[in-house]
């Protein structure tokens, strides 16, 4: 099981030298990977850069999208996973439960 540590009030932010094209192309300079996302996960990635929280960003996606609270927050979360795993935030650790 993987287990993310982050309190829902925490802000989290992308490592500062990923860029983010507007169609959704991440890219990794320091590894050269390259990374394609869709059009929810660029806003999900520009809330995370305004340093809205995660509970700021679920009430924005729900309210603009017809999606339930736990269906976002398994959205979010596998999202943040991904992030995490190729190691495209700031300090976020992972660890194996």
């Amino acid at each position: 099981m993987l287990i993310l540590h982050h309190p829902k009030s925490k802000t989290m932010k992308l490592k500062k030298n990923v860029a983010i094209s507007e169609a959704g192309l991440l890219f990794n300079p320091v590894t050269g990977e390259s990374f394609s996302v869709n059009p929810i996960g660029v806003e999900i990635l520009n809330l995370i850069h305004e340093e809205k929280n995660e509970e700021q960003i679920c009430d924005i996606i729900m309210a603009k999208y017809s999606t339930d609270k736990p269906t976002f927050e398994k959205d979010y979360q596998d999202f943040i996973g991904i992030l995490s795993h190729n190691h495209l935030l700031e300090g976020h650790e992972e660890t194996k439960a």
